[in-house]
Order: C-alpha cells, then sequence, then structure tokens
C-alpha cells in the first residue's frame, strides 16, 4: 500500500490494538501500555507510516504567538521590507492561528535589548525570530530560551554557539568580498576609494556591516594594497543638512575621488549629495533594494547595489518556525541569501517581494 494511503486504522489492525491508542501514539500522548506502544511503533515502520501533520494541526486549532526582535528603523529601510514579509507569512498560514508580535530594541543601547527580551520571557511565545545584538547580551537571552524549549531563529547576523534552530542572512564576509571584487571591476585604476559608514560612539550598527568590511578590506589587501581607503562618517540620528556638509567637505578635499563604497542601506544619502550637487564623476557601490538607493541607481549616481532578498528572508523565518513548531518537521540550519547585484539596466526587473 503506498505509504501516503495508509490510515490510522490499516495501523490498528496490523498491530492489532485499537484506532485510538495508534492515534495515541503517533501524537505521543500517555496512557498507553509499553507493549502496545511497542506493536504500533513496530506497524508503523513496517509500513512506513508518515501523519500528515498539516491536516493535525488544522485540526488540533491551537493558537502560536511568534514574537519578532528587531532594531528600531525607518520606513524604507531594509528592515521594513523584512516586516513586510514576515506579515505575508502570518497571512498565509492564517488558518493555524498564527500570531506574531514586533518588537524594537535600539542597536546602540543594550539596556532597551534586554528590556525587550524580558517582555518576551513573559509572553512565553512559542517560537522567537532575533536580530542579534553582541554576543554576551544575546547569550543571557537564548540560554533561558534553551532552558524553556522555546526554538528561536537568527536573521542578519549568524552567532553558531548559540545554537539557533535556523539562520537567514548573507555570508557577509563574502558579500563583502564580492563588493569589493565589483567595485573595483570600475575603480582598477583609482588610487583612493572613499569609505562611508554611518556610526555613534565609533560603532557600526550590526556586526553584519562589520563583517562586510571585512570581506572588503581582505579584497583589497589581496589584490589592490595601494589603494587608499578613506573613511567618512554620517553620523547616525543627524540631520540630512549636515551630511551633507560634510561630504561637500570631502569631495573639496579629495577632488580625486571617483568611487564610494558603503555597506549600509543607505547610499542615497551619498547619491543623493552627488546628483544635487552635479558632481557626475562619483560613482558608488552600496547594499538594499530600498526605493531611494533604486532612484539613484536609475538616475547613475549609484552604479551597483547588491540586494539580499529582506522580504525573503521575514517570510521564511516565519514559514521555518510554522514548519519546526506546527508541522514538527526538520527544517535548514543555516540559509544564506543569494549575493545578487542589481545595476540601471536591471534593477527595474528586481522582485522585492519575490519567494
Amino acid at each position: 500500500m503506498a505509504a501516503d494511503k495508509i490510515r490510522i486504522k490499516d495501523v490498528a489492525e496490523l498491530a492489532g490494538v485499537s484506532v485510538g491508542t495508534v492515534d495515541r501514539v503517533i501524537h505521543n500522548r500517555p496512557n498507553v501500555s509499553k507493549t502496545a506502544r511497542e506493536k504500533v511503533e513496530k506497524a508503523l515502520k513496517e509500513m512506513d507510516y508518515h501523519p500528515n501533520m498539516y491536516a493535525s494541526a488544522l485540526a488540533y486549532n491551537k493558537k502560536y504567538n511568534f514574537d519578532f526582535i528587531i532594531p528600531k528603523h525607518e520606513s524604507e529601510a531594509y528592515w521594513e521590507e523584512i516586516e513586510e514579509g514576515a506579515m505575508s507569512a502570518c497571512e498565509h498560514r492564517r488558518d493555524f492561528n498564527i500570531n506574531m508580535k514586533m518588537m524594537y530594541y535600539n542597536r546602540f543601547d543594550k539596556n532597551t535589548f534586554v528590556q525587550v527580551t524580558e517582555q518576551c520571557l513573559k509572553d512565553r511565545p512559542d517560537g522567537v525570530i532575533i536580530v542579534p545584538t553582541t554576543l554576551d547580551v544575546m547569550r543571557e537571552f537564548t540560554d533561558i530560551l534553551h532552558d524553556q524549549d522555546i526554538p528561536f531563529i537568527l536573521l542578519d547576523s549568524y552567532m553558531p554557539d548559540l545554537k539557533p534552530l535556523s539562520f537567514y542572512g548573507q555570508d557577509s564576509f563574502f558579500s563583502g568580498y564580492f563588493a569589493g571584487r565589483m567595485l573595483m571591476l570600475l575603480a582598477a585604476k583609482e588610487n583612493e576609494i572613499m569609505l562611508m559608514k554611518q556610526m555613534k560612539n565609533g560603532n557600526v550598527a550590526s556586526k553584519q556591516q562589520e563583517n562586510r568590511e571585512t570581506g572588503f578590506r581582505h579584497y583589497m589587501r589581496d589584490h589592490f594594497p595601494e589603494v587608499k581607503i578613506t573613511e567618512v562618517n554620517l553620523p547616525l540620528n543627524k540631520e540630512r543638512e549636515q551630511y551633507d556638509d560634510i561630504l561637500d567637505t570631502f569631495f573639496k578635499e579629495h577632488p580625486h575621488v571617483h568611487h564610494c563604497i558603503t555597506f549600509n542601506s543607505k547610499a542615497h544619502l551619498v547619491g543623493e549629495f552627488l546628483q544635487k550637487s552635479n558632481r557626475r564623476n562619483v560613482q558608488i557601490m552600496g547594499y538594499d533594494m530600498v526605493n531611494k538607493n533604486a532612484e539613484c541607481v536609475k538616475q547613475g549616481s549609484i552604479s551597483f547595489l547588491i540586494a539580499q532578498h529582506a522580504y525573503m528572508q521575514g517570510f521564511s523565518c516565519i514559514e521555518t518556525l510554522f514548519e519546526a513548531i506546527v508541522l514538527k518537521k526538520e527544517v535548514t540550519p543555516i540559509n544564506y541569501m543569494p549575493i545578487e547585484i542589481l545595476t540601471k539596466e536591471n534593477v527595474d526587473f528586481y522582485r522585492r517581494q519575490q519567494l
């Protein structure tokens, strides 16, 4: 008999027990004798029976609560697409009563992360998705999640020591290495390149950005060690006019610089400045398909964007928790996003909401 045609009744007949006993064994419920359990397990193995967990979960009609811990962000940002994807996944699985709670912390204030995680633990969610902060603070939280048997997924930055259920994001080091290679296809004859960063108290917003820069610097050291990399900081939480002043001063003092790279989603800050100041001889390499970046690509002030399918990441995190918790499936532990490059010629064909 085909495995997908086997009924609980067939298993019960082979094992010589009641249908109710088979059902209790399949769903790991109590009140089954050792002898009866062994008979049922033997019959299940012989028949290669696999329960329809999808139908079972629907029939159970339980509610599932997932907490999504993410940095505070502006609109038209990488994180906004993450949220859109996650909400879409919840809608996709609405028949299973999936509820998602977004929880926000300040990436430069560990106390806000601690406060959010304390609230999360009070919620006792069925699963958690986390955009990580520092390893030491993360470990305190994830150790408790492990103790309470709450599975969690890491998004954006991979920390294998924390033993997450799964991870979604790019391989940041190789992404930065790749970005360097693409940039130098255009800038092979340059003597100096500008690296735009957004920092607060000397720190960038994420480990992912740090790893991208590390990969980039490795590429430059290996292939273009003579090229000078000059950092320009556009401080976080400052007014746009201040950014323009900083950039204006830089380009006046470095008129020979024609190429810029940044590892955050704000390449448009430089791109829009170049357009306003009519500087047509500077090209930018940036990250993330946010609308403002895409417009700069079309206008020509950003030459390349590296996309990382933010919508897909948000969707996949919810879907993975669903499969692991509701359907009891094994899930893939490491899920690296593709490293895709967008230019003026193909940016309109990039589907932000593709899965």
